[in-house]
């Protein structure tokens, strides 16, 4: 699977805390390998079937999509995100 990033996440992703971006590195391998692994938690947006949120941990959150062969993603940060839509 390829990973596509909307010029937003690129945009969020360089403001986030070192140690959160390191986080998410982590959690985008397991994404790709396996996008149900349980640390993702992983689920469909309510009102928005097309797009899926999962964890980086308790605070921090990335939305993505997926698209034929791609993950998209679309926002990463606080429960602030879901606020941006």
């Amino acid at each position: 699977m390829k990973v596509v990033y909307l010029r937003p996440f690129a945009k969020q992703y360089k403001k986030l805390p070192a140690i959160v971006r390191e986080k998410f590195d982590r959690q985008l391998r397991r994404l790709v390998k396996d996008p149900q692994h349980p640390s993702l938690r992983a689920r469909k947006m309510v009102n928005r079937e097309e797009i899926w949120e999962a964890r980086i941990d308790i605070q921090y959150r990335f939305t993505f999509q997926f698209n034929d062969e791609d993950i998209v993603l679309r926002s990463i940060g606080t429960h602030e995100i879901y606020r941006q839509r």
